[in-house]
């Protein structure tokens, strides 16, 4: 293992997926351009585009080829194709599990025992193809400018606690977990009796406070570039704030109860929280197996 590998293999768990057939495997990567335009209302695309040659730079001499990059509008793909018996691939596989897309896919137990420097840079392979940085929403006043990085995982539930797991190996603690669940994507059935039943199956949201994920940081620039600015804000402007909190250290308060949710049993729910009914984010995660 070494950093080059473990972003590579950030990327592929972000948002990778593989196609495999006897004697070659295929895998492709996708950087979706979240919002088209930048805050400073430059295109995206072209962002990503300039950020490639770093990358390029930084995994061919891994793979000892070069990448295949095709773009569009929305989206920029990286596409490289390697013999199943290479050591890279066998090595990829294994570190992926058995799962042939990032929604299926699940991170090898000996990725928790690799350096710090190469957690980061796992972690950094995820955030530039899964996750993005903006300004506060309507979630916090707008004038603290409390301002978060959302790492976004479809569907994929033992991913998100991969993830959580491998953020607070590195003492980097997550401000809120949006999962894609009846009990916290629509606590109060409003859009069940609009008929829309289904309304709470969304992507798994891993929110955190910018200044705490500088030391992971993004290699897609324009990330990086918002990142750093963003963060600067949050401190100037909330200078008394504890960012550096897990939610287990925070202090404990009366959780208001939810309405039960008809889909609390969906089969879409992992077994171990599968007809289970839910009054906080914080209860999810420690069953999913993400606490102290």
């Amino acid at each position: 293992m070494n950093t080059e590998m473990a972003y590579l293999l950030g990327m592929i768990l972000g948002n990778g997926e593989i196609q495999q057939d006897r004697s070659e495997t295929k895998i492709t990567i996708d950087i979706p351009h979240k919002n088209l335009y930048t805050d400073d209302m430059k295109e995206a695309a072209v962002y990503v585009k300039a950020s490639l040659i770093d990358i390029q730079s930084l995994l061919e001499p891994l793979l000892a080829q070069h990448l295949t990059t095709t773009q569009t509008k929305r989206s920029t793909q990286i596409t490289f194709t390697k013999k199943n018996e290479e050591y890279v691939m066998r090595e990829i596989l294994r570190f992926i599990g058995a799962g042939k897309h990032h929604s299926t896919m699940k991170m090898n137990d000996d990725l928790f025992s690799i350096t710090s420097d190469e957690k980061k840079a796992l972690l950094r392979g995820i955030a530039d193809v899964t996750a993005y940085i903006r300004e506060s929403n309507i979630a916090f006043n707008k004038k603290s400018k409390q301002h978060r990085v959302y790492i976004e995982i479809p569907g994929n539930w033992y991913m998100v606690i991969d993830i959580a797991n491998m953020l607070k190996s590195l003492d980097i603690p997550i401000q809120t977990i949006d999962f894609g669940h009846p009990n916290c994507r629509d606590t109060n059935l409003k859009f069940y009796n609009l008929g829309k039943q289904y309304y709470w199956k969304k992507e798994h949201q891993i929110k955190i406070f910018a200044n705490e994920f500088l030391p992971i940081g993004f290699n897609i620039q324009h990330k990086q570039d918002a990142l750093e600015k963003y963060a600067k804000e949050l401190l100037k402007n909330n200078p008394k704030l504890q960012t550096h909190k897990f939610y287990w250290e925070k202090r404990i308060k009366t959780k208001k109860i939810k309405a039960a949710h008809p889909c609390e049993n969906d089969n879409s729910l992992p077994i171990e929280i599968r007809g289970k009914h839910f009054n906080s984010w914080q209860e999810l995660a420690r069953i999913l197996g993400y606490g102290e």
